[in-house]
């Protein structure tokens, strides 16, 4: 048995990609994309009808440039949500715009139209899940989104605070990027960090934890994955995404893997119950430079990755 069947009888195992062949050979539960996965997806032979189909899409729409654009690339990431969900059998992840990411209404709006896009398409909404950024306005469009029916994947999540607002919200899922924590501490370390202490999964499991402690029914996603041994120490998480190298990786190594999160231990934690309204939420994520810095950087990023496809998006409408 390979880690990979392995982790899937503990953990639902998530492909964190944009191509559809990896996710035949790797046969994951459910799926995630975003902008730079699309772009990367979208520029290969195999995928020309579905960029063919958005195209067309877009011109019916009518408008200016930009109006037509914005349409491609709705479009698009609907068609590949689509195609995705020929494959795997669970929920695909479909992101909303990173430059919405303090804008709660705009996010709101730009996630029902995603998700009417989807629904004319003949796709349930149980099965997307709309990726959100977690600020706090995030948050507060995902708390108004799933009271209407839509359910949210919070990205971009490093602060114990994001996780427990995101709870008190009633989020569906929320993805803490285990990665880009280990990346900050590594950098401030000037070097590698023992698996026993790394602060991603650290991070991972406490809010596990306190989430199984305390009854909430919003799900943990690991994410952003930098090695095997990230992901084997939190087998037993609701969720892991992971890459195709990482998915590769396992598939290639032997051996049964053991759950370290489990709710019996989280019932067992030391973990306290607490309470944010927005100024508690802020002052809390705020002590943690960490998570601002990142939480910050990871929008920025977002939004560059996003602009990449809107100016190839640009240039295929008018193409």
């Amino acid at each position: 048995m390979s880690q990979l069947d392995s982790l899937k009888k503990v953990t639902t195992v998530v492909a964190d990609s944009g191509d559809l062949e990896a996710m035949r050979q790797f046969r994951p539960q459910d799926a995630t994309t975003n902008p730079s996965l699309l772009l990367k997806a979208a520029q290969q032979p195999q995928y020309r009808p579905l960029v063919e189909a958005a195209l067309a899409d877009a011109e019916r729409a009518g408008g200016g440039e930009a109006k037509r654009t914005e349409a491609f690339m709705d479009r698009l990431a609907v068609n590949f949500g689509m195609e995705i969900l020929k494959i795997v059998p669970g929920r695909v992840s479909t992101e909303v715009d990173a430059r919405l990411s303090f804008d709660r209404d705009a996010t709101i709006a730009k996630a029902r139209e995603l998700i009417g896009l989807y629904e004319k398409a003949g796709i349930s909404r149980e099965r997307i899940l709309i990726k959100v950024g977690t600020t706090w306005e995030g948050i507060r469009a995902a708390a108004e989104l799933e009271r209407g029916g839509i359910h949210c994947n919070m990205t971009l999540l490093f602060s114990f605070a994001q996780a427990v607002a995101c709870a008190e919200a009633g989020v569906t899922l929320i993805s803490p990027f285990v990665g880009r924590i280990y990346d900050y501490y590594k950098k401030e370390r000037g070097g590698d960090i023992p698996a026993a202490e790394d602060p991603g999964v650290k991070s991972v499991l406490r809010i596990y934890n306190y989430y199984k402690k305390f009854g909430y029914k919003t799900q943990v996603m690991g994410a952003s994955f930098r090695k095997v041994e990230q992901i084997v120490d939190l087998a037993g998480c609701d969720l892991l995404t992971i890459s195709p190298d990482l998915l590769e990786a396992l598939t290639k190594a032997p051996g049964e893997i053991t759950p370290k999160l489990t709710i019996e231990n989280a019932r067992a934690s030391s973990e306290e119950k607490i309470s944010l309204d927005e100024k508690t939420y802020r002052w809390m994520h705020n002590q943690d430079p960490m998570a601002v810095e990142k939480l910050s950087d990871g929008i920025r990023r977002f939004y560059e990755d996003g602009r990449k496809l809107e100016q190839w998006a640009a240039t295929a409408v008018t193409a």
